[in-house]
């Protein structure tokens, strides 16, 4: 595809995702608010507003868990799974993969209530997309909701200056869950946001997006009423005159997409592209503020670049903190940095433009003033970015997050469900000036954090391979300084050598490092993992994408269950590869997003309820090598999944574990797992 891509895209793709996640932040406190409760209880929106103690907000949390950002940034790894042109459904593909049923990344509102719960609930039926989110299917209210053109903005980030291009991919991504006039909405909003990028004024731009949808259409005939309108300069009389022809009182459903559209567009045209106007007019407005100002943040983000977000401190309290609660657990707890380095990464390979080097380090601070997650828990100093590296300027513990942290333990409305990033056994490699100590924060049998102290140096590499922690997790990791200093780099790769089962010293935090997609894991059993699941496949789930070669081993006991088992290089609920007790055999299998898993190998096996099973399964490049109590079984090649975390399996039953051990393959003989303190190898492993 010929197309150039702008010198400055990687940049300008981090302002466009900060400017989502800054505006989604900024109007959820109050999402659902009219204008009139707004100006009443807290005027005109100029700023955050979470910490205004003396109004009844929905919550006082800044970064926060939320389907707007879910959605938009967990939506477009159909692009890396499917190839940067995907499908309807293969996007659909991705929300059975991701999503975690009943709990992350949609509204669970019921048929009919919610346009996405419908439309999952359609394709967890086999109705395929586009028809799971027609009009004939679903009825016109419910296909006609807002939420087409609120997940559209990663998508269009990977199509830096092709509006059109960026119109047609958010359609295919849209027609999952809607249809008609929420179809129009998402191609503009997606052209706006591929267009930022090259453009130089707002109006042309808004002139632009608008021949690519019918002209008889209601969003074509919104853009030149607003756009009218507009011209008057005053904004308050644009919103009111959008209320009176296209307000709630007209357009049914909880969040129709033509009122919602409408003040997206007012912001636009009001502000010209301006960042701070923009978020004024948008979210002063009402009606679903979150949702419309991530769609404005999102495009004039882009628009003005990393300069247009600094008029004021937008950036600074949120320290570029992200979560994007999904089946794929390890990648829920991240940072704006990570997620739109992804994101060009993905646009580069669409027009076929030379990749950018990838980063050597988790941490990195390569894009400018980028603090990825690290803040300040105990100290007096501040951190920032003079570039490239973090300044401390004094002394303090600065730490990102790796877990769910304690202040997003009770997250408001979504749940956030999570792994760590960091385990036991890995080693952690940071460069540091000045004198400096790695440390650890870990959860305990109170679900509060103690810090654990590593090595310490002055202007080097510190180098520490995490310890047991009894199973307890990490929740952070940085440095402690006593004085002014600065972290370069920090990261750590590859599985970890780690025993998994219930601390000693309890707690719940331990269990919420699993992500639970099962219909019952509950904490009152003897046994740290029983799981049930009642209908279909449920999986309980921990690790991270950055896994690739390793062992894992597991006790399982059957109590009655369609199949139980083990797998590895888990990447959602339908990316995966797994050893089972099914029926009269065992059973090697490769997971998929809707239906039943491929069958890579099985064999006979007299398996009965109550008896306990050791599996293990030893993921090695593309070789897969499983088997029971000792016996290895299959030796099989499949190139599907990489890397992934692990998983527990039950399929229409109820099975327990005691422990599941993951072990790292010698860095030395690839195929042979690594021995350690907790560990038990299969017999015959050669």
């Amino acid at each position: 595809m010929s197309h150039i891509v702008p010198a400055d895209y990687t940049d300008r793709v981090y302002a466009g995702v900060l400017g989502k996640v800054i505006a989604v932040y900024l109007g959820r406190p109050y999402e659902g608010w009219r204008y009139d409760r707004i100006q009443a209880e807290l005027g005109d929106i100029t700023y955050y507003v979470n910490d205004r103690a003396d109004v009844a907000l929905k919550h006082h949390l800044l970064v926060v868990t939320d389907d707007d950002i879910s959605g938009t940034f967990v939506f477009p790894r159909a692009l890396r799974d499917a190839g940067v042109d995907p499908s309807s459904v293969d996007v659909g593909d991705a929300w059975l993969n991701y999503i975690v049923p009943d709990t992350s990344i949609l509204w669970w509102g019921g048929l009919g209530n919610s346009t996405e719960h419908t439309a999952y609930l359609r394709m967890r039926a086999g109705i395929a997309p586009p028809e799971s989110g027609s009009i004939a299917r679903n009825g016109t209210v419910v296909a006609e909701q807002v939420g087409a053109q609120i997940f559209v903005e990663g998508f269009a980030l990977t199509c830096p200056g092709d509006p059109a291009g960026a119109a047609d991919l958010a359609e295919r991504a849209a027609r999952v869950s809607h249809d008609g006039e929420a179809i129009h909405a998402a191609r503009v909003v997606a052209a706006l946001v591929a267009g930022a990028f090259t453009a130089d004024d707002m109006d042309r731009l808004l002139d632009e997006v608008v021949t690519l949808i019918p002209a008889d259409s209601l969003i074509a005939q919104i853009h030149r009423d607003v756009r009218s309108w507009a011209a008057d300069g005053d904004w308050k009389a644009t919103r009111q005159r959008i209320d009176d022809k296209y307000g709630y009182h007209i357009y049914g459903g909880n969040c129709h997409v033509v009122p919602n559209h409408a003040i997206v567009i007012a912001a636009l045209a009001h502000s010209g592209g301006a960042f701070d106007e923009a978020m004024t007019v948008v979210c002063t407005s009402g009606w679903d503020t979150d949702s419309n100002g991530g769609n404005v943040g999102a495009i004039c983000g882009v628009f003005g670049g990393l300069a247009g977000l600094s008029r004021q401190d937008w950036r600074g309290p949120l320290a570029d903190r992200l979560y994007l609660p999904a089946a794929d657990g390890g990648s829920c707890v991240t940072d704006a940095a990570r997620v739109a380095l992804e994101l060009a990464q993905l646009g580069r390979t669409r027009y076929g433009a030379p990749p950018e080097p990838a980063p050597a380090h988790r941490f990195h601070f390569t894009l400018p003033g980028s603090v990825q997650g690290f803040e300040v828990v105990d100290g007096e100093a501040t951190v920032g970015n003079p570039g490239g590296r973090l300044a401390i300027d004094g002394a303090a513990t600065v730490v990102t997050p790796t877990f769910i942290p304690p202040e997003a333990q009770q997250m408001p409305i979504y749940a956030l469900v999570a792994s760590p990033t960091l385990y036991p056994g890995q080693t952690i490699r940071a460069t540091v000036g000045g004198a400096a100590q790695l440390v650890l924060r870990v959860y305990t049998g109170t679900d509060e954090p103690r810090t654990v102290e590593g090595p310490a140096g002055r202007d080097t590499e510190l180098v520490w391979t995490v310890p047991d922690l009894d199973g307890q997790p990490v929740v952070a990791v940085g440095i402690r300084t006593s004085g002014p200093a600065t972290l370069h780099d920090l990261t750590w790769s590859g599985a970890p050598s780690v025993r998994l089962t219930r601390p000693a010293d309890g707690g719940a935090m331990w269990r919420r490092a699993w992500v639970a997609a099962l219909d019952r894991f509950d904490d009152r059993w003897p046994e740290p993992f029983r799981i049930v699941q009642n209908r279909g496949r449920g999986m309980l789930i921990t690790g991270t994408r950055d896994w690739r070669d390793y062992t894992v081993t597991a006790d399982v006991t059957p109590h009655l269950a369609a199949a139980a088992g083990l797998a590895a290089r888990v990447q959602g609920l339908g990316r995966y590869y797994a050893v089972e007790l099914a029926g009269e055999h065992i059973r090697l299998v490769r997971g998929v997003p809707h239906g039943e898993p491929v069958v890579l190998a099985a064999q006979p096996y007299d398996w009965s309820y109550g008896r306990t099973y050791h599996l293990f399964l030893t993921v090695d490049g593309d070789r897969l090598r499983a088997g029971v109590d000792g016996r290895s079984l299959f030796d099989e090649r499949d190139d599907a999944f990489d890397s992934g975390g692990v998983a527990l399996t039950v399929t229409e039953g109820r099975t327990a574990t005691q422990v599941v051990d993951v072990t790292q393959l010698s860095p030395t003989i690839g195929a042979e797992p690594a021995t350690g303190p907790g560990v038990t190898l299969p017999e015959d492993t050669p």
